[in-house]
């Protein structure tokens, strides 16, 4: 017969006093968070008999963790997606946790830090859709100095103090583009790298990942010099207008940033029938309709519910521990036109 254990077992166990036990099986009176999880560990490897109401008692006593999540524009089709999942992210997370989402309109580097700043005082962990620039790092080493670490959400994000992120291996993914494209292409040439804008850490991985494996295999490949739509559609499809009149050999194209439905607009009317092949991020209604009418190849894409229950988990973990914002990195997912 197994051995039933008893609350002076479990206190030597997990090196409490009985009247500790006591305490939180009858709530007497708070424990300190690091205690009551000393206790719960060392009740759950013995299977204590009152496991269930010692883990139901340190859960109704332990305080909310507000997590705040900055993204960009709502209008934008990928972060309302992340928006509603980190919403049901919230739901579904054991513990209690009050996820609060907030989108910017403004990008400027003084808009963001000031958000940042605002959001951060509200929430006990941040995590942030941004670019890289001094304000930004400025506005999360001010978060540090008061016990606010700051994750980069899909971007990472540098700073003096420690900063987190959660995402993607953004170089990997270059690479996995570029294998993908000289792989399906009936031809050598050139090949344009479009990007959102260059202070997104996120992009400059995924164009250091593409160029260096073509250097590596991509023989007769010629990768021209990236250009910009600053997240923008209708940038974006101006300047993929000019570069198909520019470059009649074009074989392919990496978008590598926002702007993906002002490429394929341009590429419906210019590039159709040229035999280009176009490797996207991100499972969209635009991207899904691009592989769908044979515009695009493949989308390396983010798992969006995915991501935002481990970055969820992930900062509640962290914020438990008092260990600092560290990384969490996740594989993506790649979609072709015959498995969306």
């Amino acid at each position: 017969m197994a051995r039933r254990f008893t609350i002076h077992d479990l206190a030597a166990r997990a090196g409490v006093s009985v009247s500790t036990i006591d305490r939180i099986l009858n709530g007497r009176s708070e424990v300190r968070a690091a205690t009551g999880q000393r206790v719960l560990e060392a009740a759950e490897a013995m299977g204590f008999y009152a496991l269930p109401a010692l883990r139901q008692r340190l859960q109704a006593e332990r305080p909310k963790a507000r997590l705040g999540f900055l993204l960009q524009q709502s209008h934008r089709t990928f972060y309302r997606m992340i928006a509603d999942a980190l919403r049901q992210a919230e739901t579904e997370t054991p513990g209690p946790v009050a996820v609060l989402v907030e989108h910017m309109d403004d990008l400027s580097p003084e808009a963001v830090s000031d958000r940042i700043l605002r959001l951060g005082q509200q929430v006990d962990a941040l995590a942030v859709v941004s670019a890289e620039h001094p304000r930004v790092a400025n506005a999360i080493e001010t978060l540090a100095a008061g016990g606010v670490p700051t994750y980069g959400l899909i971007s990472e994000l540098t700073a003096a103090c420690a900063t987190g992120y959660v995402g993607l291996d953004a170089w990997r993914m270059g690479r996995t583009a570029a294998w993908a494209m000289t792989m399906q292409s009936r031809r050598a040439g050139p090949v344009a790298i479009i990007v959102g804008n260059h202070r997104y850490r996120c992009q400059e991985l995924s164009e250091s990942g593409f160029r260096s494996y073509c250097r590596e295999h991509g023989v007769g490949f010629t990768i021209l010099e990236p250009l910009q739509t600053f997240e923008d559609k209708s940038i974006a499809r101006d300047v993929t207008e000019q570069l198909l009149r520019r470059e009649p050999d074009l074989v392919g194209i990496y978008i590598d940033g926002g702007g993906a439905a002002g490429v394929l607009e341009a590429m419906s009317s210019l590039g159709r029938d040229r035999g280009i092949v176009a490797i996207g991020h991100d499972l969209t209604e635009h991207t899904r309709m691009g592989l769908i009418d044979g515009l695009l190849s493949m989308v390396l894409s983010h798992p969006v519910q995915r991501l935002a229950s481990d970055a969820v988990g992930h900062m509640m973990k962290e914020l438990d521990a008092g260990t600092g914002p560290t990384k969490k990195v996740l594989a993506f997912d790649i979609y072709g036109p015959e498995n969306i």
